[in-house]
């Protein structure tokens, strides 16, 4: 059994004229061919995959003695350790919050019969809120928890002051041997993070001890770089999960656009959104453990897709780069949301069926659930009998038939079972769409320059050392105006 993509409910015969027609896609397919064989050359290019961030793309090939030595050390941490305590934004917690929800039981923390011997995961650094993260340095002791901070540059303000109050947490209660208690997942060669990693390991050498975040690798594409040591914490079974990936991989690297799961899905989703003005992209799993992977799969559309500029390929010496065309305005790309069934049932479907129609439903089916519950016989008249399990299929199918019926277009992603294989397979397809929409979009789908802004002016309001003149001089000319008289 595989994953399977059912796209009945996005062509025109069962949504009309809010649907995809045969000549849409005729229209587009020589682009679509073209852009496939495209992403195939970077892709099957070492060099290539590095320069124009797709390492992603072959994390599935990594070291297998790498990723034995990485399935050790998780454990020997969480047997050890009653907590481990990860520090990290974007990827680095969606991510993390992702696999953690869909791959270990229901309220794993609080359970020591879920666990099986395994650590305690709390995520934090992932916002500048300061009562979550004191609530953990008031309660957790710091002689039993470890600290994994994961950041490429150490610069991330969120993850760096959270760090800081952790490490200030650890040296006062364990002393000058505290950093054997933290690891560094961080950029192999740069950043201050890997600065201060190589300093402390000259004095100590059990002392912050480090793995990498590959080169070609960014945040919301690392999930099976730098999330591997939380799998294996937590004792997820990582081999299990790299086979999905690599059946997906396979499935995807289809020359036929048409029989290309994630191409087609990138596809219609470009057509919908280009020629039926479809700008919102909500996914909605019908699994309460899928809900924090709707979540991962928001950044990672946004990130990717939402962008000011064009893209443009240039060519030296044979090595591609691809620049911003300043000359050629894109912005525009689509929205993601993030839901889930049923609970979201009585919120966000009202306004998908009678709202604007502007959106493209994808709904995850789950066909096996790992546990059953039913309603007791003599209970709730037409419910008796009834799996927990079946209700849940019958509700997916009918929010499809409620969006179809209103000519609403949808899409189903038909999911065996969620474990490591499956789930492993499904973030792979998500990755390998959102690569191929932002070539049918011509837009850099790796690159975030809109992130910048918030952080620049930050650090500009912060007065941290080094700022571009050129990015200090435009806060100034474009300060916040809030006049009074506008404020109630």
């Amino acid at each position: 059994m595989s994953l399977k993509f059912d796209f009945n409910n996005m062509i025109s015969l069962n949504v009309g004229e809010h649907g995809v027609k045969q000549e849409d896609i005729d229209e587009i397919l020589p682009f679509a061919h073209t852009a496939a064989t495209h992403l195939k050359k970077i892709i099957s290019d070492p060099g290539a995959r590095v320069k124009l961030s797709l390492e992603w793309a072959k994390l599935h090939q990594q070291d297998k003695k790498q990723i034995d030595d990485i399935i050790k050390l998780g454990r020997q941490i969480s047997l050890k350790y009653e907590n481990v305590l990860f520090l990290g934004i974007g990827g680095s917690y969606l991510g993390l919050k992702a696999a953690q929800d869909a791959l270990c039981p229901p309220y794993y923390n609080e359970f020591k019969t879920l666990r099986k011997k395994s650590a305690r995961i709390y995520l934090e650094g992932n916002n500048l809120d300061p009562d979550t993260l004191q609530v953990l340095l008031k309660n957790l002791n710091p002689k039993k928890t470890f600290v994994v901070v994961i950041s490429k540059s150490g610069e991330t303000t969120e993850t760096k002051v959270a760090f800081i109050l952790v490490e200030q947490w650890l040296k006062k209660a364990i002393g000058k041997d505290f950093g054997r208690q933290v690891l560094a997942i961080t950029d192999p060669e740069s950043g201050s993070l890997r600065k201060r990693v190589n300093e402390e390991q000259k004095k100590d050498p059990l002392s912050f001890r480090s793995l990498p975040l590959l080169k070609g690798v960014g945040g919301r594409y690392s999930e099976f770089n730098m999330g591997l040591l939380h799998l294996a914490i937590t004792g997820i079974n990582i081999k299990e999960l790299f086979e999905g990936v690599k059946d997906m991989a396979s499935a995807c690297s289809q020359d036929n656009v048409l029989k290309n799961p994630a191409y087609m899905y990138a596809l219609l989703q470009v057509i919908l959104y280009r020629k039926k003005a479809k700008s919102l992209s909500i996914l909605m799993p019908f699994s309460q453990t899928l809900k924090s992977t709707a979540d991962w799969y928001v950044q990672l559309l946004a990130e990717s897709l939402g962008k000011k500029y064009h893209r443009k390929i240039e060519n030296h010496d044979g090595l591609e780069s691809w620049v911003t065309d300043k000359d050629n305005l894109f912005n525009r790309g689509p929205t993601p949301i993030a839901a889930s069934g049923t609970n979201d049932l009585h919120s966000i479907q009202q306004n998908n069926v009678e709202g604007e129609n502007n959106k493209v439903i994808t709904f995850i089916r789950v066909q096996e659930f790992k546990t059953e519950l039913k309603v007791p016989a003599k209970e709730a008249a037409f419910l008796a009998g009834k799996s927990f399990s079946q209700l849940m299929q019958i509700a997916q199918e009918a929010t499809e038939w409620a969006l179809t019926s209103e000519k609403r277009p949808n899409c189903t992603i038909i999911m065996p079972q969620v474990n490591a294989y499956y789930w492993g397979a499904l973030l792979f397809f998500f990755e390998m769409a959102t690569a191929f929409e932002g070539e049918l979009f011509n837009v850099n789908a790796f690159d975030q320059p809109g992130v910048e802004g918030y952080k620049n002016y930050m650090y500009y309001k912060l007065g941290k050392p080094g700022i571009p003149p050129a990015v200090a001089e435009e806060i100034k000319k474009k300060p916040l105006i809030k006049d009074p008289k506008y404020i109630l």
